[in-house]
């Protein structure tokens, strides 16, 4: 086991931040760590690296007990914070080799994974640019740069994609895919869960400081109420007809979206028919009607609710 954290108990005077937390991550997995604004995860992270005290538990890491002075272990860890953290007055090129070299203390060795580095993530045209001149996505990419030259074992990656154009974050996104075939295990955060969807192996959602559960996509779209939506559209319904729609067999939720309505259902037999006998019945016509499993999204508000976060 890579990293195993065991009842993780940290309090802010009368706040529980993490309330017996458990996770284990596995070698070679890419781990998404999902969760609403003030769920916690930032402070899990940071009880981890051993950058927080913590009020009880146990965390280990590579099979060893984690603490402040594990300098072994932290040589094998890199970490992507979600701001991007790099030195202004050093070029790209210098930042990678600065970052690089805290772990790194063989020059030869040194250059050969700095040159990786740069390839890897695609900035060897920038190598004498300021970290003011770069876009918004090539600073995101140094940013990944920065922490992954030194090659570790584990890697932290905390919001990469945050405010990033679409193609920069392909690019970021392929880039970790490659990170974990060469070996590395990631740790990976995002309120992006489509990204989730993709690139995890398996997720943990967690809220109020606590692991609610963890799972592959499928194993947690299974542990859910909703088994189908359908999405529809009409030209001419009114607000008795939507009533009438929403005590149809098996609904269980029905929103209006724009023009659409999103329809729940919580068993996944016959409803498209039902639904196609209702419309016949009532004589409307939909411009629109179509069927959709569950997705991340869905998992992920019927276990943390709907209500905004701040």
């Amino acid at each position: 086991m890579v990293v195993k954290v065991n009842k993780l108990v940290k309090r802010y005077k009368d706040l529980i931040a993490l309330d017996h937390f458990n996770m284990e991550v596995k070698e070679g997995e890419i781990l998404g760590l999902l969760g609403p604004n003030g769920c916690g995860k930032t402070t899990a992270i940071n009880c981890i690296l051993s950058l927080l005290n913590f009020d009880k538990g146990e965390i280990q890491i590579f099979d060893q007990k984690m603490t402040p002075n594990s300098y072994e272990i932290k040589k094998q860890i890199g970490i992507v914070p979600q701001e991007v953290s790099v030195f202004d007055n050093l070029t790209v090129k210098e930042n990678i080799d600065y970052f690089c070299g805290l772990y790194i203390e063989d020059k030869h060795l040194r250059k050969q994974y700095v040159d990786e580095a740069i390839n890897f993530v695609g900035l060897k045209d920038y190598l004498k640019f300021y970290p003011s001149s770069l876009s918004g996505g090539l600073k995101r990419r140094l940013n990944i740069g920065c922490g992954i030259a030194h090659k570790p074992r584990l890697i932290f990656l905390d919001e990469p994609t945050v405010a990033v154009d679409a193609q920069s974050r392909n690019f970021i996104l392929d880039g970790i895919k490659r990170l974990n075939k060469e070996g590395s295990t990631i740790i990976y955060t995002t309120h992006y869960l489509e990204e989730a969807e993709m690139i995890c192996n398996r997720i943990i959602i967690m809220d109020k400081g606590k692991n609610l559960v963890s799972g592959t996509n499928e194993e947690l779209k299974s542990m859910i109420t909703t088994t189908e939506k359908i999405v529809a559209g009409f030209s001419d319904i009114d607000e008795e007809k939507v009533e009438q729609m929403r005590k149809l067999p098996h609904v269980i939720d029905l929103v209006k979206r724009e023009e659409d309505y999103i329809i729940k259902f919580e068993n996944g037999i016959n409803n498209l028919s039902n639904l196609l006998e209702f419309i016949k019945d009532n004589q409307l016509t939909y411009t629109k009607l179509y069927s959709q499993l569950p997705t991340l999204n869905d998992v992920f508000l019927e276990l943390t609710g709907k209500e905004l976060r701040d």
